[in-house]
């Protein structure tokens, strides 16, 4: 066996990934996951996340079988050191100990907090990232640098032997997401759905929502109905845009579930967005999509399927206030970085897209996929 390949571990009956974080940061890990499954299919693929992750993955076709909701934990990002009881952790800890564990899977960061915990689990074989302070797994995948984060996790899932990831779509679209969308859009029509994200919870990587609001303008006039998301938080964001507008919008902020957003981006013929978490959404299920970018955030979240994906990249790497470089940094200033992208490069290649998914089938809506793993879980494709 050559040097940095490894075989398929025997027997392998209970495989544990942990990684609990935000929307964009659990797409980024779908690959690897699929990976795992597709090369143990037989086996319980248990995710030890948060609480919304259990939510959203219950009862949803795709590799994961069942989530562990996390307790607070210092250094993961799970509640703060006062939040912690030990006696939770500990109960939590034993819990899955006893559940037999041949296979953990660290995919949460440099391992700092989380490989100690992983080697609590008492797998027979540990693998994950490791960065150069951490205690080292079994098989580590040395963490540090500006690197794609997809590829990086698949190479962890390839430390377990899993280095086989069929690329097909990696997010399946539920009834029940399809039903929350229909309650919150208007009837069809004949034209195409768009959807707007102009928010993102680094304001250094928000485009103008001028922009947006010119964007929207085009491609209504181009036959779209255009929606606008965002959280409740970015409401004002979402009604400055609307505001903007020669033509009125739907405006989603605050209303829309995670489940509701697949439903809507799976009836959307194109979503354009800053890069935020319902931008990987979109590519996960495979809607087309335009991503508005920032340097290192397209080297680290670029997604790995292309078709489908347009990039709209900013190369500004020095603060446009305090002329800071903000590689290795970051500056106290908000100022957007991705401002430097144009709107005619936005808009031609949201019309490209657009124009390009009326080859779609005139598919505005999605169904799920049919079965293509054991254990009562499936793949999308």
């Amino acid at each position: 066996m050559k040097s940095g390949q490894h075989a398929r571990l025997a027997r392998v009956r209970h495989i544990v990934v942990l990684r609990p974080n935000a929307l964009g940061d659990f797409m980024f890990c779908l690959p690897a996951l699929h990976a795992l499954k597709h090369s143990y299919p037989e086996a319980r693929l248990s995710y030890i996340g948060l609480p919304w992750h259990a939510a959203f993955l219950q009862g949803r076709p795709g590799p994961v079988d069942a989530v562990a909701v996390m307790p607070p934990y210092p250094g993961m990002g799970v509640g703060g050191q006062d939040d912690a009881d030990p006696c939770a952790v500990e109960a939590f800890v034993e819990n899955l100990r006893r559940s037999g564990i041949d296979l953990a899977v660290q995919l949460f960061g440099g391992g700092r907090h989380a490989n100690p915990f992983i080697r609590r689990l008492g797998a027979r074989l540990t693998v994950g990232m490791c960065a150069g302070d951490a205690e080292p797994l079994d098989r580590n995948v040395r963490h540090e640098g500006v690197v794609n984060r997809r590829l990086q996790l698949l190479e962890v899932a390839a430390l377990a032997g899993a280095a086989a990831w069929p690329m097909r779509r990696e997010l399946d679209v539920t009834g029940d997401d399809l039903a929350q969308a229909a309650r919150l859009l208007p009837p069809a029509r004949d034209g195409p759905l768009v959807l707007l994200q102009p928010g993102a919870s680094d304001p250094r990587r928000r485009w103008p929502v001028r922009r947006f609001a010119a964007l929207a303008d085009v491609l209504v006039r181009e036959g779209a109905s255009v929606a606008v998301n965002g959280t409740e938080e970015e409401a004002p964001l979402v009604r400055e845009l609307i505001g903007a507008m020669r033509r009125p919008a739907i405006d989603l902020s605050g209303k829309v579930s995670l489940g509701a957003l697949c439903g809507i981006v799976a009836r959307c013929a194109l979503v354009v967005s800053n890069d935020t978490g319902p931008l990987h959404l979109a590519l996960a299920i495979g809607t087309p999509a335009v991503g508005i970018y920032w340097l290192t955030n397209l080297i680290e979240s670029a997604p790995l399927r292309q078709h489908g994906h347009r990039a709209a990249v900013s190369l500004r790497v020095h603060c446009p206030v305090c002329g800071e470089e903000n590689i290795r940094t970051r500056c106290a200033h908000d100022a957007s970085f991705v401002d430097v992208v144009t709107q005619d490069e936005v808009n031609a290649l949201a019309l490209g897209l657009l124009r390009d998914g009326r080859a779609r089938d005139g598919r505005h809506a999605v169904t799920a996929a049919p079965g293509g793993y054991a254990a009562g879980s499936r793949f999308c494709g």
